[in-house]
């Protein structure tokens, strides 16, 4: 097992929004990387930039030391890792897998038990930031798991993020991450009131949302997202489709848990109305359009 950090190999499972430019960063950092993703053709610019396509994940394992997967819910991870042609496939002594994915802290303990029967170990280590983050290396990144792979993993995460925390045991990351995305989808949701609301009473929405942004209703999404919603811009860096998979996850767990989160409840049924107009593949700030049309008042500057 490698342990200098430009030794360690790192393999990548996923290249989607997030999963691309954070293998990009590895590489960067010197790692030697072995990436696969469902549609190859995705890898081809990491390719061109020095890392080696594999065909399978199973291929990604016996080629790494410590293999990420960044995909999109628990059945695919679960598919990646312990399907055919999955990591586990092609496990080896010594490999950690690093589920970068957003799934259920639930999921992410079975999974744990799991890859310990098969002969390697795993964390969760879920990350905030959104595509921006991811490329410019400044991911928060919240992590599930034993101390020592934990460590053996930080140069990694180093290269990926700027904030990394070890919340705690198995699943630890995931409940981290749920109750980050409590925090962004409200926040996203009293941005757009602000902005609606600003817009109904015909006071300049650009220098409404600079005062906002510089006292105390400031946000991330108030200062990043705000900006996009004004001028229409919802190209995705996070997808409604994702953020509502995650709330989802936070409401199973809180049912469980005999929680009542009201907030998450409403903004989870408001991101629903998006997904209904077919707005799933939009960025989560997209929420605004629905405050919008309940409201009959559109908040865009025209610039």
């Amino acid at each position: 097992m490698a342990t200098d950090r430009t030794k360690q190999r790192i393999g990548f499972v996923g290249l989607g929004i997030m999963g691309l430019p954070m293998a990009r960063n590895a590489l960067k950092a010197g790692f030697p990387v072995t990436v696969t993703n469902r549609t190859l053709a995705k890898a081809d610019a990491l390719k061109a930039e020095g890392a080696t396509v594999a065909m399978t994940p199973r291929e990604v394992a016996e080629r790494s030391d410590i293999v990420v997967t960044m995909v999109t819910n628990a059945p695919d991870v679960d598919t990646v890792t312990f399907g055919p042609d999955g990591i586990a496939a092609g496990a080896h002594p010594g490999l950690l897998v690093v589920d970068m994915s957003s799934i259920s802290p639930v999921a992410s303990r079975a999974f744990a038990e799991r890859a310990k029967e098969k002969g390697f170990t795993t964390l969760d280590a879920p990350v905030s930031g959104g595509q921006l983050g991811a490329i410019e290396a400044r991911l928060s990144i919240m992590v599930g798991g034993d101390d020592a792979d934990v460590e053996r993993a930080r140069p990694l995460f180093e290269a990926l993020g700027k904030t990394i925390v070890h919340i705690g045991g198995h699943g630890a990351g995931q409940a981290c991450k749920l109750a980050n995305q409590i925090a962004v989808a409200i926040n996203n949701l009293g941005v757009s009131e602000a902005l609606v609301f600003a817009a109904a009473m015909g006071i300049d929405l650009e220098r409404t949302r600079q005062v906002i942004a510089g006292g105390a209703g400031s946000s991330w999404a108030m200062q990043n997202y705000a900006p996009k919603m004004l001028a229409g811009d919802f190209k995705p860096g996070f997808l409604v489709d994702h953020q509502q998979k995650d709330l989802r996850n936070v409401l199973d767990a809180a049912y469980s848990a005999h929680l009542s989160l009201p907030g998450t409840s409403l903004v989870h049924a408001l991101y629903g109305a998006l997904q209904a107009s077919d707005e799933g593949r939009a960025g989560n700030h997209a929420i605004i359009k629905v405050i919008e049309k309940l409201s009959g008042t559109e908040a865009r500057t025209g610039s």
